[in-house]
């Protein structure tokens, strides 16, 4: 039945009017998952501070530096260079760092250097640099010091909330249609979104975030399959790519408003009403004809035949029947060859990837791929922001370069193959991050473009490991494969926050570590067998047969076999 609807498309276009309208509609909600995925990046932005004095002061010192007021000092100040002197109207002397504060007893010049009795006291409250976050939820909760991990966990959290997500609606959706789920996470994602603006408090904020992870995934989980199902075979390497480009338009807006923005609850609400126009048209998309054919509902379906070819303008011929005819010749030519097949696909697991040492390394290497594809994606993305220099700025360059490499990752795909463009991409990505480490400490702009450089290549692999994966394993695990593949994608996501608070111990660790894994994993990659022009194959056999070439002794028993077998016939 599949193959009858698939050659619909030959028939009514593979991108034309009515397909291209559909794409770019549903694609426009999607980037509104870029968006609440990085989101984070500025709700969460923790700016400098220290501990806040008692009393109003009168002189202030740093290093070298005397001034009248706190407020004078953000633009030189650096947590490792000291503390701040401070002296009251009282005439107290403080030194203020961070996570606490120290009164000086005896003394009797106001001097940066103090080398007599001091007390220690915790902070009660905290100042706040504002110079570049005006309002962030670390500013209005204090979450620093003792509190910092808070703060830490709520983008593992909204991770979490992702994993979660796209187990959850992809199964759903394969149960109640495409279109109910896209039209429910869309007013989800809304209203959670709004919801998350007005949390009074941080557990509040947490689970709020948490849900509207869950909307984001499954929306973005749905997506894929939706607009797949409605194009055709020509045109899904491009479709399925440029979904991704999708998400870093997401990017690239929550650059653009974290730096017009500096109140983490207005920029929000900005964030999440710049994608409500989807509601207003949402409900005028159709369900899939892969689904309405596959739940019997073939009323629908002629409907839906004869919109798409009106939109086309093309004659509206195409009738049901006649797919129902095609499916059940394609259906009945392969009937007893394939009910063994059939039998053998209900007793398959996860173990099958993994039959014999050739699957199992490809198995590894595939996963790895899946996993450093997410992890690198998010630690360039999130760690974007401690490179040094402007960070909307490279947030936004973050976003913008992987525009190209989309573009570029599509093109080399399908010239010179799926391997020989994963490959070369990691190994790409992994010789950048690693030559960060021999980036002075005062160069930051080269860091900056080795970290783009980075970003550009993992987003490469990272577009197409999806539909590598679809072509090394065979239609009897295809789904598994993939599905595995997806999770430890979702692994690496969650992993991927923790790896960026690893800046605290060198700036560029986070990205070393990727660069290493990168380019281990690109080595492994070149082991993998091409699959360009490869048929997709059925059997474990088949797939496990990808890449060997067949040796002329091979070659004359099998058409010596076919000979055997035209003489018996």
């Amino acid at each position: 039945m599949a193959t009858g609807v698939e050659k619909l498309f030959d028939e009514l276009g593979h991108f034309r009017k009515f397909q291209a309208c559909l794409y770019f509609a549903a694609i426009f909600q999607a980037i509104s998952c870029g968006i609440h995925y990085l989101a984070s990046v500025f709700l969460v932005d923790t700016p400098n501070f220290l501990c806040d004095p008692p009393g109003n002061i009168t002189n202030v010192l740093y290093g070298n530096h005397s001034m009248a007021s706190l407020d004078d000092i953000w633009s030189f100040y650096s947590p490792w260079k000291g503390p701040v002197i401070v002296q009251t109207i009282m005439g107290e002397q403080w030194e203020l760092s961070p996570c606490r504060k120290a009164l000086r007893h005896d003394t009797l010049d106001f001097e940066y250097e103090f080398l007599g009795n001091k007390s220690m006291e915790a902070c009660g409250r905290y100042l706040y640099d504002h110079s570049q976050v005006e309002q962030s939820i670390v500013t209005d909760w204090d979450l620093v010091c003792e509190k910092e991990w808070l703060a830490k966990l709520s983008q593992p959290t909204f991770m979490l909330g992702v994993l979660i997500g796209a187990l959850v609606f992809g199964d759903i959706a394969d149960r109640v249609g495409r279109r109910p789920i896209l039209m429910a996470t869309s007013l989800c994602q809304f209203a959670f979104g709004i919801t998350v603006a007005f949390t009074g408090n941080y557990y509040y904020f947490v689970v709020m975030r948490f849900l509207l992870a869950m909307v984001s995934s499954g929306y973005l989980v749905v997506v894929f399959v939706y607009v797949t199902e409605f194009t055709g075979s020509r045109v899904r390497t491009w479709t399925s790519m440029h979904v991704h480009a999708s998400f870093a338009v997401g990017i690239m807006i929550v650059a653009l408003v974290g730096y017009l923005v500096r109140v983490w609850w207005q920029y929000q609400i900005i964030l999440t009403l710049s994608t409500c126009p989807f509601l207003l048209y949402c409900w005028k998309f159709p369900e899939t004809p892969f689904y309405l054919m596959a739940k019997g509902r073939h009323k629908e379906v002629q409907e839906l035949l004869d919109t798409i070819a009106h939109s086309n303008g093309l004659e509206p011929k195409l009738k049901v029947t006649e797919l129902m005819e095609r499916g059940r010749a394609a259906a009945g030519e392969g009937r007893q060859d394939d009910r063994g097949l059939e039998e053998a696909e209900r007793k398959l697991s996860i173990l099958d990837m993994f039959r014999s040492w050739r699957m199992a390394r490809r198995g590894i290497t595939c996963w790895a791929i899946w996993f450093i594809g997410a992890l690198g994606y998010y630690v360039f993305s999130l760690g974007s922001v401690n490179l040094g220099g402007n960070q909307y700025v490279n947030l936004f360059l973050v976003g913008a370069v992987e525009l190209p490499s989309y573009l570029i990752g599509c093109f080399a795909m399908d010239r010179v193959g799926r391997k020989r463009t994963c490959a070369p991409a990691l190994l790409l990505s992994g010789v950048a991050c690693m030559l960060i480490m021999a980036v002075p400490q005062d160069s930051r702009f080269l860091a900056v473009i080795l970290s783009m450089t980075g970003k550009f290549a993992i987003a490469i692999a990272f577009g197409l490991i999806y539909l590598y994966t679809c072509e090394l394993y065979p239609t009897v695990i295809r789904s598994l494969a993939v599905g595995s593949g997806s999770m430890m994608c979702r692994v690496g996501s969650v992993v991927a926050p923790f790896c960026v608070y690893l800046a605290d111990i060198w700036v560029y660790l986070p990205q070393l570590i990727v660069g290493i894994l990168a380019f281990i994993i690109g080595v492994l990659t070149l082991f993998l067998p091409e699959t360009l022009g490869e048929p997709l194959t059925s059997t474990l056999e088949e797939a496990e047969a990808l890449g060997i070439k067949p040796n002329k002794k091979t070659k004359v028993e099998d058409s010596l076999q076919m000979k055997l077998a035209d003489s018996k016939a």
